[in-house]
């Protein structure tokens, strides 16, 4: 699936600094948690992470495992480091209002990661 089919499925804002191309890559997997540790033992190679942290080791931990796109839920919104790092590690943050569970909901629903 697009990233752009995703931002729109949940009708997030961008909030780091990207070409308008990396926008076009294609996510095939998700996974949603708020516990790192959890992502780091059972996260293989995903696209997208969901996530209510905003921390700047959620970028570290999504750098370590090859996540490409972290969506924070229930309209969380990360500092200014943290949104730096990401644009350091080109790491693609996004912002939805969506709780986790909503957001893992629409995304399955529209096909993502089966």
């Amino acid at each position: 699936m697009k990233l752009r089919t995703i931002i729109d499925i949940l009708e997030a804002e961008v909030l780091t600094e990207n070409d308008e191309s990396e926008l076009d890559i294609d996510v095939h997997t998700a996974c949603g948690s708020d516990m790192m540790s959890d992502v780091l033992a059972f996260v293989k190679d995903q696209g997208l992470l969901l996530t209510g942290l905003v921390n700047p080791q959620v970028v570290r931990t999504a750098e370590m495992v090859d996540i490409v796109v972290i969506a924070f839920v229930r309209g969380k919104r990360p500092d200014d480091m943290t949104v730096n790092l990401a644009n350091q590690k080109g790491i693609i943050l996004l912002g939805t209002n969506d709780k986790m569970y909503q957001a893992c909901g629409k995304l399955y629903d529209a096909g993502l990661g089966r």
